[in-house]
């Protein structure tokens, strides 16, 4: 509110020479002011009470332990791939079903219960002896040129039937196109990252392939103590690590606010992607240099075997399936890996290219799973195939 009052003069008596002064009287605008503020906060705390509500009837609680879970027996010759959930109607084996139960507890009777009972849908796998997903070596048959696939679970074709994976498929194309020519073997092994990828490779020599085709995973490289200790195993954009699959989820406390759970959920997922991102960046190069240093040491030696046993050697290379709508936050590190191979003069095939624009999550086994579903390994076995035809005819 204005209001005008006149200041005496120099004798304090107020005549015609008074000044005359404008006076602002605060008081009401702050008390408006304040109760702005108040209708504020009430509209915000009610917004947030409504939200509160809907989150508690919908039922919302922070989405963890929901991670896939293994039944293995003892001499890893038959594994389960358990599920949460079956939304893609892909996984063929319910655990609930009488049938099921009596033709899978046996693999691990004392895990069996606990697992169906959470995780009910299932991928069979069966091992050889060299722990692959394939029958044991045998002697080539004349005329037959073998391929061998090598790598980790992306290869073994965790979640995903055998005869879906990139090997089976890869190997019915080719002889669609040549019959009786190609045979293609799985020497995946899934949980190795080198050094210790290096047991699988010593396996796959035993096929005595005429070429062998590593696929490479962007968490393959070797890493120093010291890099190693950045990674927390919360997330590495395959599985989600933060979701232990062994554990029983905690219910959330009644008082504590499910607004908050989201919110912090939100955030959380925000900074561990970005850190495990960097970490990705940094383990193929100046941030990891004696582990990319080892690991380029690696693959050359696995190239000089492969050629001494008479065979040839292909590196090819999966991506992580988070970006490839672009863009793709690991397009430097498939560009490192080929500028090394190509200097090395080692073949070199990128399968980058054949996914870059899908919708990463229609390519994941499951929403907890971000491992290649049988859409990604069919489509990267029909890249595969002019390359391992050229390779084939090839002097």
């Amino acid at each position: 509110m204005l209001g005008w009052r006149a200041v005496p003069g120099a004798g304090g008596a107020r005549r015609p020479g008074a000044v005359i002064v404008m006076a602002v009287d605060t008081r009401l605008p702050a008390r408006a002011w304040l109760a702005n503020l108040g209708l504020a906060a009430a509209s915000v705390l009610l917004v947030l009470l409504l939200v509160e509500v809907g989150l508690r009837i919908a039922g919302f609680a922070p989405e963890r332990h929901l991670a896939t879970r293994r039944i293995v027996d003892a001499g890893w010759t038959r594994l389960l791939d358990c599920y949460p959930s079956n939304p893609r109607g892909y996984f063929a084996i319910n655990l609930h079903d009488p049938q099921s139960r009596e033709r899978f507890f046996g693999i691990a009777p004392r895990r069996f219960d606990a697992i169906a009972r959470g995780h009910p849908w299932a991928v069979d796998f069966r091992y050889n002896d060299l722990r692959f997903r394939d029958l044991p070596p045998a002697p080539k048959q004349p005329g037959v040129y073998r391929i061998v696939v090598f790598g980790d679970s992306f290869t073994e074709g965790q979640g995903v039937k055998a005869e879906d994976t990139l090997s089976r498929v890869l190997g019915d194309l080719l002889d669609e196109r040549a019959p009786g020519r190609f045979e293609v073997r799985n020497c995946g092994r899934r949980g190795l990252d080198f050094p210790k990828l290096l047991e699988g490779f010593e396996g796959a020599l035993h096929y005595e392939p005429d070429l062998l085709v590593y696929a490479l995973v962007l968490n393959d490289a070797v890493r120093s103590p010291e890099f190693q200790a950045r990674q927390r195993y919360i997330n590495d954009w395959i599985l989600d690590r933060e979701r232990l699959p062994d554990e029983t989820p905690a219910p959330p406390a009644f008082g504590r606010p499910r607004t908050w759970d989201l919110v912090a959920d939100r955030v959380s997922a925000w900074r561990v992607g970005q850190e495990t991102t960097r970490w990705y960046l940094d383990m193929w190069g100046e941030g990891n240099p004696e582990g990319w240093a080892r690991t380029q040491e690696i693959i050359r030696e696995m190239d000089r075997r492969v050629n001494r046993q008479g065979g040839r050697f292909l590196v090819t290379a999966w991506p992580l399936f988070v970006g490839l709508e672009e863009p793709y936050p690991f397009a430097r590190v498939h560009e490192t890996v080929g500028r090394f191979c190509l200097g090395a003069g080692i073949p070199w095939f990128d399968l980058l290219p054949v996914f870059l624009g899908q919708r990463s999550s229609d390519l994941w086994v499951h929403p907890v799973d971000r491992h290649p579903n049988e859409v990604a390994h069919r489509m990267a076995a029909e890249a595969l195939v002019p390359v391992v035809q050229r390779l084939a005819e090839a002097p």
